[in-house]
């Protein structure tokens, strides 16, 4: 089994050639990424149209990248928009529940100075507290997910805070490889890991590039995964640089290689 990206060109508007594409290079399951970072609300019927889409290909969906909104945050100091963005978050957990998948990841503030962290905790609690308790009931754990330079502090508060039942870890491989730290932080929390987004870059931007083709650390990073709490198919985060090359069959291709040879390297950890 391996996961690959929806968006692995744009995030949003009609999704089925995408994954059509997905299905046809080999990959069982799909992380969901559309509209992660828009105000969009999924309706009844677009959810539906979803779910027929993956029957239609034979995908399962793994997990959902909640979105944060612009407008519509859940981590914001401004309560009115705290509120629409709890609504946002629980529209991707109804989502991801009639998917059949029980993980949404999201992000929250990270790399701020003592004072900012102060301002910042709080609103993230309050969400916290009214989303899992959703969350629970739709059989949905929420995963937080490292971000660039991230130093995990916001991360260990509230995985520290906050049931393992109802909260895990989701680890980005691009974003721990830019400043180096994301490895040894992975390993303090690799009993809290429920999802991964794997993919590669040069240490310096954040690329979404396929595995083996940038600086990451990969077999240190499959004796961590092998070792983890987490269960789940290797799940590649990668995007095409239509730039660079337009071939989406070769990427999603040269891609899901990629993701065999990661598994292979954590089956034999």
């Amino acid at each position: 089994m391996l996961a690959v990206t929806s968006d692995y060109v744009e995030d949003t508007g009609d999704a089925s050639p995408y994954l059509e594409r997905i299905a046809r290079a080999g990959f069982t399951h799909v992380h969901w990424c559309h509209h992660w970072n828009t105000d969009f609300l999924y309706s009844p019927p677009e959810i539906s149209q979803v779910a027929r889409w993956f029957k239609q290909y034979g995908l399962a969906l793994l997990n959902l990248h909640g979105s944060h909104g612009r407008e519509k945050y859940w981590c914001s100091p401004l309560e009115y928009q705290r509120l629409a963005g709890v609504e946002l978050v629980k529209n991707r957990i109804d989502m991801t529940a009639r998917l059949g998948a029980d993980v949404v990841i999201m992000h929250v503030p990270s790399s701020l100075d003592p004072l900012e962290r102060v301002n910042a905790i709080d609103p993230v609690r309050r969400s916290m507290d009214q989303i899992l308790p959703f969350a629970h009931a739709m059989g949905v754990r929420i995963a937080v997910e490292n971000m660039e330079s991230d130093d995990f502090d916001m991360l260990a508060t509230l995985l520290n805070e906050y049931d393992p039942a109802e909260l895990g870890l989701c680890y980005d491989s691009g974003h721990g490889n830019i400043d180096g730290r994301g490895l040894d932080n992975l390993e303090k929390y690799k009993n809290r890991l429920i999802a991964v987004h794997l993919h590669d870059n040069d240490g310096h931007s954040d690329q979404h590039a396929i595995p083996f083709t940038g600086s990451v650390d990969w077999p240190h990073l499959a004796t961590i995964l092998a070792s983890s709490a987490y269960v789940g198919p290797i799940n590649l985060e990668v995007i095409i640089d239509t730039q660079r090359e337009s071939d989406e069959d070769d990427f999603l291709r040269r891609a899901y290689l990629a993701g065999q040879r990661l598994t292979a390297m954590v089956t034999a950890s």
